[in-house]
């Protein structure tokens, strides 16, 4: 299996579909776990593509029995803990081998036009992430759009408090430049969709591993919050914070943010200290 993806592969989810009827094709004569494998790996790339911190043009993905090896260059240790992040969060993916380099170098030789297409792409998929993690807006109906920073939030909100909360989420992400809020106010149909909405995270599983890993990724794409030295870990749904922040308002982030993704129980920040 060769190391290397094709670029567009990466840039949209509708290129992936587009190869499925190959991957079809090829089903009777590869052993299933190399096809699982494939799919693995174009996964990943995938999500690498649609997140701004991540530059695709550097990077190398191959999945073996659940192992994922990255390989190739990043600017800095954020986005190679970031890579790994994502990495872990898809499906069977159960651990990663990150031989990612870090180096200065590693966005030279890019097409700008192509880098601000995947910039806004990522950005908006990001957005979009941060909006179907959170607990208090993850039912909502918002479509999200990305031109040049600028993001755009259309669809349906089920209070003022939601429809803030969304914008607000939005202007949190790094890489925002300004946020237009049109979401619309339906409270008709609002009890029905928070019941049916309960009914649905009953019925999830959401393991710590999918918690940790949110809660890591929101603290990386966060503009107010200095993440690097944060170590997070979640044990029944309980996520504690360790390390450093700058700052008092910084913890406050950190655990509210933490807090409000969904499957977290709690949050013990008594670890997590405030240099001064």
């Amino acid at each position: 299996m060769p190391p290397f993806k094709p670029l567009m592969l990466a840039v949209s989810t509708t290129l992936l579909l587009g190869l499925l009827p190959l991957a079809s094709q090829a089903a009777e004569a590869a052993p299933a776990a190399q096809l699982e494998a494939a799919r693995q790996e174009g996964s990943i790339w995938t999500a690498f593509a649609l997140n701004r911190h991540l530059n695709p043009f550097k990077l190398k993905v191959e999945v073996e029995d659940g192992v994922a090896t990255l390989d190739g260059k990043v600017e800095n240790d954020v986005q190679k803990d970031l890579a790994e992040q994502v990495a872990l969060s898809i499906e069977g993916i159960d651990s990663v081998d990150n031989r990612i380099a870090v180096g200065s170098d590693a966005v030279e030789g890019n097409p700008p036009a192509m880098v601000q297409r995947l910039e806004d792409a990522s950005l908006a998929a990001t957005v979009q992430s941060k909006l179907l993690w959170n607990s208090n807006t993850r039912g909502l109906d918002i479509q999200v759009k990305s031109e040049t920073g600028n993001i755009t939030l259309s669809g349906h909100a089920q209070t003022p408090a939601a429809k803030e909360l969304a914008g607000q989420l939005a202007a949190n992400t790094d890489g925002v430049r300004e946020v237009f809020n049109y979401l619309s106010i339906s409270t008709a149909d609002s009890s029905s969709s928070e019941v049916q909405t309960t009914l649905e995270e009953a019925r999830e599983e959401i393991s710590d591993a999918w918690i940790t890993s949110k809660v890591k990724a929101s603290f990386l794409y966060s503009r107010n919050l200095d993440a690097i030295n944060i170590t997070v870990n979640t044990d029944d749904g309980l996520v504690s914070l360790r390390g450093s922040v700058l700052s008092s308002a910084e913890k406050r982030l950190a655990v509210e943010i933490a807090r409000n993704i969904r499957g977290v129980r709690g949050v013990d920040a008594d670890a997590l200290l405030i240099n001064s």
